[in-house]
């Protein structure tokens, strides 16, 4: 692991310890700060994607059921969608139920709920390639044993004592490499990684979709896919998670 990486989950993990001796925070307070997060990240998530919903409108399509003039069906329902992915992680981490394929296959029949009945929850059967990028998914009959590979490798990582947020970077990086479903894959991949983040104490990682933001994201996955290169990938998402942690405190603390 190289110097950056190990300084940054220090910095991580001080952050952790210090949310950790805040809890449990008020019902009401966790509950408010929870909702403002989940909104935040489902409009950045699918703004990633080509959403045009601004925040203000994903806030008002969730949480009023407004329906915004000129944006389509489609926008409004990956919105929603998108929330009840989120409950449906929390929930999960909570349960301490096993990580598995089909754990995968529901949060993305949740993200795909009403948009794609044909393939939500089911893996491609057609072969897909990424605009922008040179990395080719494999093909359908490939998908399955790369998903088994997949679940295996998270298990020894976890047996290794892996830091669980570099296991969080890496449930998302293999996921969209597999690139498993026609469509979903961005969104089901930062919802398993943010389930793994949950499970081990941390807070919601929240990718930003601006144009920079972006752009870094997307080249970082790109290392990782072509050059066999994550490092850079594994910083976006520690020092996303630094940022949400830093936010979490500066509210509650």
């Amino acid at each position: 692991m190289n110097e950056e990486i190990t300084k940054l989950l220090l910095q991580c993990d001080t952050l952790k310890a210090r949310l950790l001796g805040l809890r449990p925070l008020p019902p009401d307070a966790l509950q408010k700060i929870e909702n403002a997060f989940a909104i935040e990240y489902t409009y950045e998530s699918n703004r990633i994607e080509g959403n045009t919903l601004t925040l203000q409108e994903t806030e008002l399509v969730v949480n009023e059921g407004v329906t915004i003039a000129g944006k389509s069906m489609r926008e409004h329902l990956e919105a929603i969608n998108h929330v009840e992915a989120i409950d449906y992680i929390k929930d999960f981490a909570k349960g301490g139920m096993e990580i598995s394929e089909r754990t995968i296959k529901e949060i993305h029949a949740i993200v795909l709920h009403g948009i794609d009945r044909e393939n939500a929850g089911r893996y491609r059967g057609v072969p897909v390639m990424i605009s922008g990028s040179t990395h080719v998914p494999p093909q359908p009959y490939l998908i399955q044993p790369q998903m088994e590979a997949f679940m295996t490798r998270f298990a020894e990582m976890e047996e290794q004592g892996i830091h669980p947020v570099l296991i969080a970077a890496y449930l998302h990086d293999e996921l969209v490499r597999i690139h498993p479903f026609i469509d979903g894959n961005g969104r089901t991949s930062r919802l398993l990684m943010n389930l793994y983040l949950l499970r081990n104490g941390y807070t919601l990682v929240n990718l930003k979709g601006s144009n920079e933001d972006k752009i870094s994201y997307y080249k970082a996955l790109e290392a990782s896919h072509t050059e066999n290169n994550p490092a850079e990938f594994q910083k976006v998402v520690i020092r996303a998670e630094i940022e949400s942690l830093s936010r979490y405190l500066s509210i509650v603390g």
